[in-house]
């Protein structure tokens, strides 16, 4: 077992979420103290610029230095043998361009002087799978650590929404019928720029704006015609993936365009709930929208079985993600798989993953 320090900043672009556990990276010994740090305006605004750019291309040295930054402030004060470094995710595009993460390994590991593992999606990419979702192997993990007998879902709602199916009798998460997992649609993200674009609020402070508003079922219905909600997962998505969402609700009102991006977070949801192996005791939601009521309301009602915070579990939903990429970075050492077909749709097993020391010597 080792200590081991995780960090996240996800498609929302809110902050960055570092957290640190005592883990061997098959088992979950214990969670550690964990960090929060919002991004400035400022800060979400170079961000924001380079979305959907490359290495190379105008603004992306500018968002590398925005996140190297805000990660080495937080994580530097937090204990661990060894740092797990996602980045933030500019462009996704697997089958094409591959996948980009803003943030050098190398520049963090000299800034916090221990170990860092970084780039944990482009191995599984390059083997032909979609590199994402990541956290899944985590998810089992956190299943068997909260006594799960049974197959159990998490929900990520972050930007992005995905799913993990999981069978925690299964003896690893690499096992056939362990896992299943992707992405389901736009989650946060269209209902954060929404409200930005209508009325410079940074989010629906716990649906109360949606909960006042009527759902255009017409508009709900025109996304789930999108061919993504009839592929077979595994499968992922870039968080601008659906860009005729949000001039489909230009024409309601604030509250009713609230209502609607928010239905549509539900309705796609319960779409992907659809390709589950069997069906789940409950629905254990992760991520900023298991905060919004309406949100969470809207999911019960659709998915028509048992959904809670996972909090219920015992887990820590605003720290689950960075959780996971300081369990990752342990399988990493170990060269354990961090993705595998029912995950990523890679074709066998795949590790992953650069080692950066403080030195400045990269594997």
């Amino acid at each position: 077992m080792m200590t081991a320090l995780g960090a996240m900043s996800g498609t929302s672009l809110d902050g960055v979420d570092a957290a640190t556990v005592v883990t061997d990276g098959e088992r979950i010994e214990t969670f550690g103290p964990s960090a929060y740090r919002p991004y400035t305006e400022g800060e979400r605004d170079v961000l924001r610029a380079a979305l959907g750019r490359w290495p190379g291309e105008p603004g992306v040295a500018e968002a590398a230095r925005v996140v190297e930054a805000a990660h080495a402030a937080l994580m530097s004060p937090l204990a661990g043998e060894v740092a797990g470094f996602h980045g933030q995710t500019l462009a996704h595009d697997p089958g094409g361009r591959g996948t980009h993460q803003a943030g050098s390994g190398a520049a963090l590991a000299a800034a916090l002087a221990r170990p860092v593992i970084w780039d944990f999606r482009s191995a599984d990419v390059a083997a032909g799978g979609q590199g994402a979702p990541l956290a899944p192997f985590f998810h089992f993990a956190c299943a068997r650590w909260a006594g799960e007998r049974e197959p159990v879902a998490f929900l990520n709602l972050g930007g992005v929404g995905n799913f993990t199916w999981v069978d925690p009798r299964r003896p690893a998460p690499e096992a056939e019928g362990a896992l299943l997992a992707f992405d389901t649609g736009p989650a946060n993200a269209p209902i954060d720029d929404f409200l930005r674009q209508r009325r410079g609020a940074t989010r629906d402070e716990g649906g109360a704006l949606a909960a006042s508003g009527t759902v255009d079922e017409a508009a709900v219905a025109a996304l789930l015609a999108h061919p993504y909600f009839a592929q077979r997962p595994p499968k992922s998505l870039d968080r601008n993936g659906f860009p005729g969402l949000l001039p489909s609700v230009e024409a309601l009102s604030d509250a009713d365009g609230a209502a609607t991006l928010s239905a549509a977070v539900a309705a796609t949801v319960a779409a992907g709930a659809r390709h589950f192996p069997t069906p789940v005791s409950r629905v254990l939601v992760t991520g900023g929208g298991r905060h919004n009521a309406t949100l969470m309301r809207m999911l019960a009602e659709r998915l028509g079985t048992r959904v809670a915070p996972v909090e219920d579990a015992g887990l820590d939903g605003d720290m689950l993600e960075a959780q996971a990429f300081a369990f990752l970075a342990v399988r990493v050492l170990r060269g354990l798989p961090l993705s595998a077909p029912m995950t990523t749709g890679v074709p066998r097993p795949v590790t992953g993953g650069r080692i950066s020391r403080p030195d400045a010597r990269a594997a």
